[in-house]
């Protein structure tokens, strides 16, 4: 059996890998945005600023601006706002991860540094069973 290591990934590797989930979700949240844009645009019919405003503002949970003409408009609003917590929890997600994995290796770390402590204490070392 191969004897795990016990060490954390240097803090370079870590950051590294933070800042590229943090660049994954910010990419996740352009690409909702432009979504969200084009649909209030070519659905809603409101200008491209408007568009991008009411967008923002469904996207970050705060709710819709400006005053839908139709049916469908509404029905997209509906949708893109379900669709906006959705990305909520996948960004978070991206951001997050990194983090709670070192976190969770440090624990295991520690839990197999206090084992083996406590094998080595035994007078007939570690028992094969």
């Amino acid at each position: 059996m191969l004897e795990p290591d016990l060490k954390l990934a240097p803090v370079h590797v870590f950051l590294r890998r933070q800042l590229l989930h943090a660049a994954a979700a910010f990419g996740v949240v352009l690409v909702a945005l432009g979504l969200g844009v084009f649909g209030y645009h070519w659905i809603a019919g409101l200008s491209w600023i408007d568009s991008l405003l009411n967008a923002s503002m469904i996207l970050s949970g705060m709710g819709p601006v400006d005053r839908l003409p139709n049916n469908a408009a509404k029905i997209f609003a509906s949708a893109y706002a379900l669709f906006g917590g959705l990305v909520f929890i996948v960004t978070m997600g991206l951001i997050l991860t990194p983090l709670v994995h070192r976190l969770l290796h440090r624990l295991h770390i520690e839990e197999d540094r206090r084992k083996r402590a406590e094998v080595a204490k035994t007078p007939d070392g570690p028992k094969s069973g």
